[in-house]
């Protein structure tokens, strides 16, 4: 085989990684691929940053290519590590860290930067923009700290962060230099019916203001406005537009006006160096919507691949959205003109408002809002410019009483109309995917993605299914625990326990999953199930596992890991403290911090240098980084306190000694307060113990994060054998009723305190559970001594390419 040709990508993103998959499809022997990435993470769908945000998703579930990905396709990829310097003389590329890849092929994949005011004050602490994930990791620790926010910009992303921080229980004021909302996007009307709607989920307006600085001294602390008027914030977020990210390739030599300057073929002004996505400039046009990045990044990829193609010749777009729940749609010129003349429907009941504009005969443009089924079926007629006389009223009146008729509109929308815009999914893959069997929108999401970013498209997705599966359609099913099955976490249990199923795949196999792989949501679920169900039998599959459970400790944002080791109930020694103190010199640890959960964090570790520490530490795991127990949290109490009534060390270190190493659905956090005064925050805590004169109360379903929640009372004991038997009682009926990835408070307010109670009140059933949750604990080892002294399982730590954060 002829030595592979170097192919490296400056940009982990949506648009570049796209290029490679397609690439990967046409020619998969044909280059050895670097990637440069300046965020610690894989690709992720940036789209879905305001649903991580807003609370409903984690940066695990908006990754597309995971780590595994990169290595399977033998990719090299830096994380972290942008690169600064292009020599497109010798063909070499230089990263931060210092690191250097030749090139044969070069692809700016840049993207864009969020646009900050050139304000006086936007330097100041707290002013950011709103594009990648540290921007929301800066938002959630803004709302712990503080209380009024303002978002300067009232389109699609501003509403978002808006919609996010009161999530956060934040204060949310928009300013907007604009008389209604999404001007860009929406007529009057359309505005006003979803100002109303925000309105009533909590959100503040300020329009047609214009914002003339940000005063406060070290941090913001408001906003003053050309009026006069001023406006008291701790946080503003500007969302007024992109830049795309151009620097590099000006210092390249490359030719850049707006963004980087590409032909038909993507090529830039410089042989054998090319640019997609959002930092390239096509025609004197950048774009910032995923559809035409990825039509852009096909042509490059068949470029690449020495693929016959047809050149990319612009984009013609449509806006489909999803603000805050609300589904809205536009496209074409939706103004009305002295040459136009315009149909409406409003329904204020039902929220909903459609607009059509024409021109002569012809549909030129249309607004939908609440309503967004026709999206496809309209763009199609603007883009296509044919003749809808006489069936004007049809369009606009058929789309809300003629079910039938709108489904025979989707069939005429042409094959390669993308109606997923946020994962570039055409109506061609779906089709295709319902004729290869996929008959609901859970199966269509899990083989195409469509529909599985901010559910917009959702409706459009049915009316295919329905059009071309007919009677085999099944939407109106229930979804699964993902989009790779229907089936529910209690069918899933069941048909486990039916069939005596001992294995993920061997269960994705059996159980029919359409997608053979499973996905991170499915994976790491089914693993937990197993090892619940069969503790004595079954072998955990790491590879089932994230990166954190799968090497035992936190990987940061440079790549390096931190180590909490586990310092039970919070109490430790001066020779447990000076070990510490030695590991962290010999390691050159770059910063040990005290945690809320009572115990020292080592942070800024070497992945190859964590067995070793492990060994050198020789205390047990803190499982500071799993879903299992990680502290149990201790006041004083009657040891020292003048005001304990209980000894709460004592029963801290025995309640963290009996349950550590228990896998659960979610983390468990558990404290022990020596009375009342409650201390140690025990009724915000999953378990929590306060201490009475004479008696223990146990609280459970509390939670002290983002969604705080206040433990309820479970129940009233004696002694600190109760304390331990109705403990272990509720975790372990936790742990087989609650579905993976469920928090107690969530669980326990979905089920009710009550029907809890009640199960465990019959002290048989408990001592059950109790004997099941012993029999788990028993077959569980401290991971980091397994790990330290087996020479196979320290290979796993060695150096991996797609860690690499620095040169070779």
């Amino acid at each position: 085989m002829s030595e592979r040709s170097k192919l490296v990508l400056i940009g982990n993103g949506m648009a570049g990684i796209r290029t490679i998959e397609h690439l990967l499809k046409l020619a998969p022997e044909k280059y050895e691929i670097t990637v440069f990435g300046e965020e610690p993470y894989p690709n992720y769908n940036r789209i879905m940053l305001s649903s991580v945000l807003a609370g409903g998703t984690s940066v695990d579930d908006i990754i597309i290519n995971e780590w595994s990905w990169y290595e399977e396709h033998h990719i090299r990829l830096y994380t972290g590590d942008p690169v600064i310097e292009v020599n497109t003389m010798k063909k070499t590329v230089t990263s931060a860290s210092g690191a250097e890849a030749s090139y044969d092929q070069l692809i700016f994949a840049t993207g864009s930067k969020a646009f900050i005011l050139p304000l006086p004050g936007a330097d100041k602490e707290g002013v950011i923009g709103f594009r990648d994930v540290k921007d929301c990791e800066t938002m959630f620790e803004a709302s712990a700290n503080y209380k009024k926010a303002a978002v300067i910009g009232g389109g699609l992303l501003g509403l978002e962060a808006a919609r996010g921080l009161l999530n956060l229980g934040m204060d949310v004021t928009v300013i907007h230099n604009s008389e209604y909302l999404m001007n860009r996007q929406l007529d009057i009307p359309a505005s006003t019916m979803l100002r109303m709607e925000l309105e009533g989920q909590g959100m503040k307006f300020l329009l047609n203001k214009q914002t003339a600085e940000l005063i406060g001294r070290r941090r913001v602390s408001g906003l003053k406005f050309r009026d006069g008027e001023k406006l008291a914030a701790d946080l503003v977020v500007m969302a007024v537009g992109i830049l795309p990210n151009v620097t590099l390739a000006k210092s390249a030599g490359l030719a850049v006006k707006r963004g980087i300057i590409v032909n038909d073929s993507m090529e830039t002004s410089i042989p054998n160096v090319y640019a997609v996505g959002e930092c390239a400039e096509h025609n004197g046009i950048t774009y910032g919507l995923v559809a035409p990045l990825y039509e852009q990044g096909s042509v490059l990829a068949k470029h690449l691949a020495n693929v016959e193609h047809q050149g990319y010749h612009g984009s013609v777009t449509s806006t489909k959205l999803k603000v805050s729940g609300v589904n809205v749609f536009s496209a074409g010129d939706y103004l009305d003109a002295d040459d136009t003349r315009s149909l409406r429907y409003q329904d204020d009941i039902d929220g909903v408002y459609k607009k059509i504009v024409l021109r002569g005969d012809r549909l030129v443009g249309a607004v939908l809002f609440g309503d967004t089924n026709e999206g496809a079926s309209l763009f199609s007629l603007i883009r296509n410019g044919e003749s809808i006389a006489g069936r004007e009223k049809e369009l606009l009146l058929g789309m809300k009483l003629d079910s039938a008729s709108s489904g025979a509109r989707i069939l005429d929308v042409p094959m390669d109309e993308i109606v997923c815009g946020c994962n570039g999914v055409t109506k061609q893959t779906i089709v295709d995917a319902v004729s290869q069997g996929c008959h609901s929108v859970a199966e269509v999401k899990g083989c195409t993605k469509a529909s599985a970013s901010c559910g917009g498209c959702k409706p459009i997705v049915e009316q295919l299914i329905t059009a071309y599966a007919g009677d085999a359609a099944k939407t109106g099913m229930k979804e699964g625990i993902c989009s790779c099955t229907t089936l529910d976490r209690e069918e899933i249990i069941a048909g486990i326990k039916e069939m005596g199923l001992k294995n993920v795949k061997e269960v994705m196999n059996v159980m029919g999953w359409n997608e053979p792989e499973g996905c991170t949501k499915c994976r790491p679920a089914l693993n937990y199930y197993l090892g619940m169900l069969w503790p004595s039998e079954y072998v955990d599959q790491k590879e089932s596992r994230f990166t954190n459970e799968r090497y035992h400790a936190n990987i940061q944002k440079d790549g390096t890991f931190s180590v909490v080791p586990r310092i039970y109930g919070g109490v430790t020694s001066p020779g447990e403290l000076k070990r510490i103190a030695e590991v962290a010199e010999k390691y050159d640890v770059p910063m040990v911090k005290f945690t809320g959960g009572q115990r020292l964090d080592l942070l800024g570790v070497k992945k190859e240098d964590l067995p070793s520490m492990w060994e050198d530490l020789d205390m047990p795991s803190g499982h500071a980084y799993g879903k299992t127990l990680r502290t149990v949290k201790t006041c004083v109490g009657s040891t020292f306190c003048r005001f304990g009534t209980k000894d709460s060390i004592g029963m801290g270190i025995r309640l963290e000694k009996t349950f550590e190493r228990l896998n659960a659905p979610h983390k468990v956090k558990m404290a022990v307060s020596g009375c009342p005064r409650n201390c140690a925050e025990s009724v915000i805590k999953d378990v929590g113990v306060v201490a009475l004169d004479g008696a223990w109360e146990i609280y459970v379903g509390g939670n002290g994060g983002i969604k705080v929640r206040a433990g309820e009372l479970l129940c009233t004991v004696k002694t600190e054998d109760e304390v331990v038997e109705w403990s272990g009682a509720f975790l372990q009926y936790y742990r087989e009723q609650a579905s993976w990835g469920v928090r107690t408070s969530d669980w326990v307010e979905k089920v009710g305190l009550d029907s809890i109670k009640e199960a465990l009140a019959d002290a048989q059933f408990r001592a059950e559970l109790v004997s099941r949750i012993n029999e788990t604990l028993a077959n569980t080892v401290d991971p980091w001594k397994e790990i330290a002294e087996n020479k196979e399982l320290r290979k796993n730590f060695e150096p991996l390419n797609r860690y690499q954060l620095s040169h070779d």
